[in-house]
C-alpha cells in the first residue's frame, strides 16, 4: 500500500484514508471521489491501494465466483479501520450488505452502455459483414458471460457468425488483443473507458435494445463504516437519489435471483418521468440458444420509501422470470 496526496489539506484536518484497488480504471475513479470529497470538506483524501483477490487470480470470473472477489479485501480494510472509505464500482458489489458498513453515496451514473472496439474502428454489423466476406467468424473477447449471451443471441437471430473468446485483464491488455490481432473486438463498460479519458477508441456504443448492461454498471459505491456518522453526513453530499433508486431495482432483481457478479443477468433500470421507473431484465444461456427479457413499470416517489419500492418493482420482475424458467438458464444458481 502506498498513500497518494491529491490536494493540500486544510489547516488542523486529518487525512481520510481512502481505499481502492490498484487498476487504472480504480485510481481514476477512486481520484474523481476523492477530489470531491475534498472540495467538499475541505480534507486531504489519500489514496490507499490495495491488492483484491480478483486482481491476483488469472482465473476466469465465471470460475472463481465474481461476487466479491474485488471488493472482500476493501471491506476488510474498511472493518479494520486501515481506511475510512472505500470506492467500489457499484456492479462488482455484491447485493447483500456487510454488517458494520454502510453505502454512504452512489453518485450520479455515467454511461450505462456496453461498448465495442474493434479492429479499424468497424461497427458490431460491419465486422461481421467483413470478416464472413474473408470466410471466417468475428471473433469477439468479454470476461461477461451476460455479453457472450446477448451477443451471441444476437447473432443467431440474424444468422451471423460470431466466436465469442473468454478474456481477463485490464483495459489496456484487452484493447491489446485487438491492436495486437488475436482478436477482431473487444467489448469494454463505456463508462470505464470515458473514465480513463479513452472513448476515441469506442467503435460503436451497444445500446440496451442490443445489450442490456450488468446491474449497477457506469456507477460508483462509497462504502464506510456505519459507525462513522460524520463521515457517512459528509458523504451524503456525493449521493444522487435517483442512480441510487435505480440501481437498487436493479441490485433487487439480481438478488432474487440468487445470482453472483459473474451470472449471464443483465438488468436496467430508467425513468421515464419524475416518477416512473422502467426496470428491463434478461437471462441467457451464454451461447446465446435461449435468452429471457422482460421489463416492468412501476410508480416510485423519490421519498424514504424509495429503494424500498425499487426493490419491490426487482423482486417482482425476478420472480416472472424465474417462472419463466431463468434458474435453469443460469445453471446452478449462487448463493
Amino acid at each position: 500500500m502506498n498513500g497518494q496526496p491529491l490536494t493540500e489539506q486544510a489547516p488542523g484536518a486529518t487525512a481520510l484514508r481512502l481505499g481502492t484497488r490498484r487498476s487504472a480504471l480504480a485510481m481514476a475513479q477512486s481520484g474523481m471521489v476523492a477530489r470531491e470529497v475534498t472540495r467538499l470538506t475541505g480534507r486531504r483524501v489519500e489514496l490507499v491501494e490495495i491488492t483484491t483477490y480478483g486482481d491476483t487470480s488469472r482465473e476466469a470470473l465465471a470460475q472463481i465466483g465474481g461476487t466479491g472477489v474485488f471488493v472482500s479485501a476493501l471491506r476488510d480494510a474498511l472493518l479494520e479501520g486501515r481506511i475510512d472509505f472505500a470506492v467500489h464500482s457499484l456492479k462488482d458489489l455484491p447485493t447483500a450488505a456487510p454488517e458494520g458498513l454502510v453505502l454512504a453515496a452512489v453518485p450520479e451514473r455515467e454511461d450505462v452502455r456496453d461498448a465495442l472496439v474493434a479492429a479499424e474502428g468497424l461497427n458490431l454489423d460491419e465486422l461481421v459483414e467483413k470478416l464472413a466476406g474473408a470466410g471466417r467468424p468475428a471473433r469477439i473477447g468479454t470476461g461477461s458471460p451476460r455479453r457472450m449471451a446477448q451477443l451471441n443471441a444476437w447473432a443467431l437471430a440474424r444468422g451471423a457468425e460470431l466466436e465469442t473468446v473468454a478474456i481477463r485483464g485490464n483495459v489496456d491488455t484487452r484493447i491489446g488483443y485487438v491492436t495486437g490481432g488475436e482478436l477482431d473486438a473487444v467489448v469494454l463498460a463505456t463508462a470505464g473507458l470515458n473514465r480513463l479519458g479513452r472513448s476515441a477508441e469506442i467503435s460503436q456504443h451497444l445500446d440496451p435494445e442490443l445489450m442490456i448492461p450488468a446491474p449497477g454498471q457506469g456507477a460508483l459505491a462509497i462504502e464506510c463504516a456505519a459507525a462513522d456518522a460524520g463521515l457517512i453526513a459528509a458523504l451524503a453530499a456525493l449521493d444522487h437519489a435517483p442512480t441510487r433508486v435505480a440501481v437498487a431495482a436493479e441490485r433487487a432483481l439480481l438478488a432474487a435471483l440468487e445470482a453472483g457478479c459473474s451470472a449471464p443477468v443483465a438488468a436496467l433500470a430508467t425513468w421515464g418521468g419524475e416518477h416512473e421507473l422502467r426496470l428491463d431484465g434478461v437471462v441467457g444461456d451464454p451461447d446465446g440458444t435461449a435468452l429471457l427479457k422482460m421489463s416492468a413499470n412501476g410508480p416510485i416517489v423519490l421519498d424514504e420509501t424509495a429503494e424500498q419500492q425499487a426493490r419491490a418493482l426487482g423482486h417482482a420482475l425476478a420472480a416472472r422470470l424465474l417462472d419463466a424458467g431463468a434458474a435453469t438458464l443460469m445453471g446452478e444458481r449462487a448463493r
